[in-house]
């Protein structure tokens, strides 16, 4: 570890200061410290300060023509064995997500050829916003290694994720990174590993002619991140999907279905499962007979389309002999929200519903097919209503319930 060289980039956030602990800790384990402060960052902590602890320059100006004559920017990004931004800002994150290059920091994280270790720090709405969850997911393709955030206290008075892993902590990943390991996850918590999460998402379609189908609005967000969210905690997943146009997640077993029957043979055919989390919109009815040949119209004034009944998915796992331990119900309701889901959750004998209102406009824009969502948790404990947030937020507090709950 002697002959280590970490390059960091320190970001403007109240965070910054624990940056300086951070660099004695490295210190002490063998490795060196390069350093970068952003324009912002030097509002919190002073290069001198830096400069004092590392030993080493600190660079804070792309055009500092003795600075390029002396290591140009790109071979200030490949000198290292790792980067390591601290704290990793909204801002910072979304340059490098995005390509952009308009100061030292984000022309070096451009520029460089080795992994990237970042650590969020910010709000917890700014952490909770469907932007920067985007830019984290395109991060992460691009191999970049996270360490945090944590939830806590924060500066501005509110508590929730986004508070900065301790300088301890990310000293503990760095060191497993300089080792040698690769697994983009593999420094955050897996309390769900070794549990299988059986999950449904998107709608059903139900034909009635080779044209023409019984469906709903449903996009498949909320299963989707709710599947991400399971499988980033260690879960084994399988994510059981209708017909939807978002790309399925990662390191998650997919299977794609038409119809709520064949939804229902994948579910059951994919258990045991330690949780079952039923989001799918499935179509309550479908035509009593598909027809092989489009209607036309004049026939179908002298035909009216006949229903028949689908298959209860929630219901029928809920009360098999293959039961999981866990199984949570969604509920889309345009009014008597908690009325109608603490029926359902009895009715259908679930652990927990998870209700929403999908009426037009009633959480500032649509729910089906929209990034947010308001949720209720009901349980037959109560009920817990969360504030409007991002579909990815609500996965991600509901996946938190879920290791509560197991583990």
């Amino acid at each position: 570890m002697s002959e280590k060289r970490i390059l960091l980039i320190i970001g403007g956030g109240i965070a910054a200061f624990k940056a300086l602990l951070l660099i004695r800790l490295l210190a002490k384990r063998g490795i060196k410290t390069s350093a970068i402060i952003t324009k912002a960052g030097e509002e919190f902590v002073t290069p001198l300060s830096v400069g004092g602890l590392s030993g080493e320059k600190v660079y804070t100006d792309l055009f500092s023509l003795s600075d390029e004559q002396e290591m140009g920017h790109i071979e200030l990004s490949r000198s290292s064995d790792l980067v390591v931004v601290v704290p990793a800002t909204a801002d910072l994150m979304a340059k490098a997500a995005r390509g952009l290059a308009n100061d030292l920091a984000s022309t070096t994280l451009l520029a460089t050829d080795k992994r990237v270790l970042y650590a969020p720090a910010m709000n917890v709405r700014m952490w909770e916003h469907p932007a920067t969850k985007r830019n984290m997911d395109i991060l992460r393709e691009n191999h970049a290694l996270f360490v945090g955030p944590v939830e806590g206290d924060m500066a501005c008075g509110e508590f929730g994720f986004g508070r900065m892993a301790e300088p301890e902590v990310i000293t503990d990943a760095i060191e497993k990174i300089l080792a040698g390991e690769t697994n983009i996850d593999a420094l955050q918590p897996k309390p769900l590993k070794g549990k299988h999460v059986l999950i449904t998402a998107g709608p059903t379609r139900e034909p009635i002619d080779p044209v023409r189908y019984l469906s709903n609005h449903s996009s498949g967000k909320q299963g989707y991140a709710i599947a991400k969210a399971c499988q980033r905690l260690g879960a084994k997943v399988t994510l059981v999907s209708g017909p939807v146009a978002i790309a399925p997640p990662q390191n998650v077993n997919m299977v794609q279905v038409e119809t709520a029957r064949d939804m229902l043979a994948a579910c059951e055919n994919a258990l045991p499962a330690d949780v079952f989390i039923s989001v799918a919109a499935v179509a309550d009815w479908r035509a009593r007979e598909a027809h092989d040949r489009k209607i036309k119209k004049d026939q179908q004034k002298l035909q009216p389309l006949a229903l028949t009944e689908n298959p209860d998915i929630l219901h029928t796992l809920a009360n098999g002999k293959n039961r999981p331990g866990l199984v949570i119900g969604f509920a889309a309701e345009t009014d008597h929200v908690l009325k109608h889901a603490q029926a359902k959750l009895i009715k259908k004998n679930c652990d927990l519903i998870v209700a929403n209102d999908v009426s037009i406009g009633a959480v500032g824009g649509d729910v089906m097919g929209g990034d947010n969502n308001k949720v209720i948790v009901v349980s037959k404990g109560g009920a817990d209503a969360w504030p409007l947030m991002s579909k990815i937020a609500v996965a991600e507090k509901l996946a938190k319930k879920i290791v509560e709950i197991l583990v």
